[in-house]
């Protein structure tokens, strides 16, 4: 990898069904613009897709593989994660337990450069069943994913939504010291408080931000606040395009819009932020 500086982004889907029909036409517009992409699995199929793209892709393409919480029960089905036609289906109906030696294999990979999305959310839940079940089974989820983690020296690339004292509290634990030299990881499209990113900045992590800050103001307080050394951009896509591509969906080459609302919020010229970006991800995936 050169050590001119490029946009990241730190956290995407391209390898999800939704990109089937041009997926190498969205990485090619990304190489083109200086973009290097990390696509995030979010269970079994979409880890394993993420490792083989990565491969197949060459420079500039990375995975990152895990079991987001909301698929360790049964989940909403979303045809652009898990695919049409009733494979997909089924999975949505029968959610996932997390088997270590699979995502231990992914997680090897010399293109793997983070563990997840992992984490807790909150939000949806399954209303036929108990949700302190639930919720047990997401923390179990996410200690093993910290675990593996730790087990292979790559960060976390952490998914959390309206769970933030509870993740806090997991990630605190004595159980899990800081490792000096290394980053513990990300926290994706952070949506906590101040006090959140405050504590989250003690345990070392950084932070992910999308195009959602081109068009909401709820996330300027928290970019203001996190040090510019512990924040990346992402896309999410193919979700939350930014502005002006509202409405669309979303890819890794329009993060370079959310870089430059980014060092606007930060009081930074859009090539000093680019650069600090950068060389945030390069410290944090070992890239």
């Amino acid at each position: 990898m050169t050590d001119e500086a490029r946009f990241i982004d730190a956290h995407t889907h391209v390898q999800f069904p939704g990109y089937d029909a041009d997926r190498d036409a969205v990485l090619g517009r990304a190489r083109e613009q200086g973009v290097v992409v990390v696509n995030v699995g979010t269970q079994r199929d979409t880890s394993r897709a993420a490792v083989e793209l990565a491969e197949r892709m060459g420079d500039g393409v990375y995975a990152a593989v895990g079991l987001h919480p909301v698929h360790t029960a049964k989940s909403h089905h979303d045809e652009q994660e898990l695919g049409g036609g009733e494979a997909g289906k089924a999975f949505a109906a029968q959610g996932e337990s997390f088997d270590a030696e699979h995502y231990r294999r992914l997680a090897l990979h010399a293109k793997t450069v983070a563990i997840g999305e992992c984490g807790l959310d909150y939000f949806r839940f399954d209303p036929a069943e108990d949700r302190d079940a639930q919720t047990r089974r997401q923390r179990e989820a996410f200690v093993a994913q910290i675990e593996l983690a730790r087990e292979v020296a790559k960060p976390l690339m952490i998914h959390c939504r309206n769970a933030f004292a509870d993740l806090i509290e997991i990630l605190s634990s004595p159980a899990y010291p800081a490792q000096p030299g290394r980053s513990p990881g990300i926290i994706h499209f952070f949506t906590g408080t101040p006090d959140d990113a405050r504590r989250l900045v003690e345990l070392g992590f950084s932070f992910t931000f999308g195009g959602v800050v081109t068009f909401a103001r709820d996330y300027d307080e928290a970019v203001r606040l996190i040090p510019a050394d512990r924040i990346l951009s992402e896309t999410d896509a193919p979700y939350v395009a930014p502005v002006p591509y509202r409405g669309k969906r979303n890819e890794p080459a329009y993060v370079i819009e959310t870089v430059k609302k980014l060092a606007e919020l930060k009081g930074m010229e859009p090539d000093a932020m680019k650069r600090q970006i950068w060389e945030n991800a390069r410290r944090v995936f070992g890239i």
